[in-house]
């Protein structure tokens, strides 16, 4: 079993979380795959930017706000 270190892009509305997770490299065919307590992670900053609560998502990730270039 091998881990890596990398980060997951969440994208709701016009905002983007980047957010650090592990993946998990396995020799069976569901390999790689997130922890239980990363996937969690993901789903609690995906929730907190749907109800716009930025507190929380800033403590879980890095989180970006999108704005266009031409209108």
């Amino acid at each position: 079993m091998t881990k890596k270190q990398t980060s997951r892009l969440i994208h709701v509305e016009e905002y983007i979380a980047e957010v650090d997770v592990e993946l998990i490299y396995t020799d069976d065919e569901w390999s790689p795959y997130l922890s239980v307590k990363d996937a969690m992670k993901l789903d609690n900053v995906r929730e907190a930017l749907r109800q716009k609560d930025f507190a929380t998502a800033t403590k879980l990730a890095r989180v970006y706000k999108l704005s266009p270039l031409a209108v």
